[in-house]
């Protein structure tokens, strides 16, 4: 059986998957690049990874005919111009969210992978979190019954974070909220009506001119009467970090806990009615609305999804309260998706077959977002969403 040699591009965050990749059954070798050479010391050493596959120069690999694939894990601003370079090399391109910063970006992306014959992946963690793939399970066994409405959102403060996330425009970058409903709907974004809220202070608004703390949205979907609401701040907002969702369905619904160490609550509708008790002129008892049942539950892991060489990295990560990052220390493990991530992005190309989450659905969610933060920009104009796969 082939196995896949991959290169990891940026190793800050993306240090949390080398190890997944040095145990996937998979893969052969694998090759690290970042300019940091202490980065790429630390991962050399911690993973046993011979000095002459790690480089400071992405060209290195892209010049290197033994690299099947690439995952960037790279400052936003470069995902486009690299996840290009990495597809027009002929190599297979698995990118972290953003996918573009602009809507030609996305088209650029695509028009690069239809020319390449690669696959493109788009690395959004979301849709392979625990709370998403159960969620996901009782949709598809028919529990929710018909979808009726969906949130979503993407809470985090980002002050301190490296230059380029500042003053950032909070729809922009808007996936880790939006992607669980739109997968789940099954529809393709169609339209978005946004409103910017509140203000950040004037250095922050330079390196990008958006002036507003929040920006909140609608969405409409083709062909479906579901509407999806979306929010997101980073900066100048009192509030714990979440990348949370809410699912409201006709039979069950799913509301994300408000407190990290709390569970979250599903609903269900039993079918009965409540028994109230009014004053008639017979004195009798009346009906008033449905029963709902309130639970709070335990979202099982998915690990078994997995090889079991890897399985263990749902719960394990690199990451932890004595080696910490940014992301971890801020409360975010996203919900066990790595090691599925890399699964998906290495098993799509051994069996020749687009990933889950292609260039296309990468386009339209991260789409949704430009034009969100257009919307709001344009105080509430209503924006359509491109219709990417009909780019050529």
């Amino acid at each position: 059986m082939k196995k896949l040699n991959v290169a990891l591009v940026g190793l800050s965050f993306g240090l949390e998957f080398a190890a997944i990749y040095c145990k996937h059954p998979d893969v052969d070798k694998v090759y690290l690049v970042d300019k940091n050479e202490k980065l790429l010391r630390i991962a050399m050493e911690r993973y046993s990874i011979p000095k002459e596959r790690c480089h400071t120069d992405l060209q290195e690999v892209l010049d290197n005919p033994e690299i099947d694939a690439v995952h960037l894990v790279t400052p936003p601003a470069t995902h486009a111009p690299f996840s290009v370079r990495v597809l027009n090399a002929g190599k297979h391109c698995g990118c972290t969210i953003p996918m573009g910063m602009s809507i030609q970006e996305l088209n650029d992306i695509i028009h690069a992978r239809k020319q390449s014959g690669k696959n493109y992946m788009f690395m959004e963690t979301t849709i392979f979190q625990r709370e998403f793939l159960y969620m996901k399970e009782l949709y598809e066994k028919g529990e929710l019954g018909r979808l009726q409405y969906m949130t979503c959102a993407h809470y985090q403060d980002m002050e301190g974070w490296p230059e380029y996330w500042k003053g950032f425009p909070p729809l922009m970058h808007p996936t880790h909220a939006v992607a669980p409903c739109l997968m789940l709907a099954g529809h393709l974004p169609d339209r978005v009506y946004a409103r910017g809220s509140g203000k950040i202070r004037k250095e922050l608004e330079e390196q990008y001119g958006c002036p507003y703390a929040f920006e909140a949205a609608f969405i409409s979907l083709k062909d479906s009467d579901v509407t999806i609401e979306m929010e997101r701040f980073l900066y100048g907002v009192a509030r714990s970090y979440s990348e949370c969702f809410r699912i409201y369905g006709e039979n069950k619904s799913f509301e994300w806990q408000q407190l990290e160490k709390e569970e979250p609550v599903l609903y269900t509708r039993t079918g009965a009615l409540q028994k109230v008790d009014i004053l008639t002129d017979e004195n009798e008892e009346s009906s008033r609305g449905g029963e709902i049942k309130e639970e709070r539950i335990e979202i099982p892991d998915y690990a078994h999804l997995l090889p079991k060489e890897i399985a263990a990295f749902t719960r394990n990560t690199v990451y932890n309260n004595e080696n910490t990052h940014l992301s971890f220390t801020q409360g975010g493990g996203h919900g066990g998706s790595h090691p599925h991530l890399v699964h998906e992005f290495v098993r799509s190309i051994l069996e020749e077959r687009p990933p889950v989450m292609d260039d296309i659905m990468g386009a339209y969610w991260t789409g949704t977002g430009i034009c969100a933060h257009e919307s709001a920009m344009q105080d509430g104009k209503v924006i359509s969403i491109p219709a990417f796969e009909k780019v050529e």
